[in-house]
């Protein structure tokens, strides 16, 4: 999906969301449907983000080595 299509499927997900918060407490299922949405619009927020990375610096990093700290390490001095 493009950039463009995430946020108007975040949008409408926002839409989905305030329309059947008015009927969570009245019905099991409209509360397992708004979970449902809420699940699909942080699935959709995501992948946005993950898009706007900057995916060529990602893929530098992982070819540097950098040094991990170990738990001993903190004991030295």
């Amino acid at each position: 999906m493009k950039k463009k299509d995430l946020k108007k499927a975040i949008k409408e997900k926002e839409i989905q969301l305030s329309k059947l918060e008015q009927h969570i407490d009245k019905s099991n299922t409209c509360a397992e449907v708004y979970n449902k949405v809420i699940l699909e619009k942080a699935i959709l927020n995501k992948e946005l983000s993950d898009m706007e990375k900057n995916t060529f610096a990602e893929r530098v990093k992982k070819l540097i080595p950098h040094k991990k700290t170990l738990i001993c390490d903190y004991f030295k001095k």
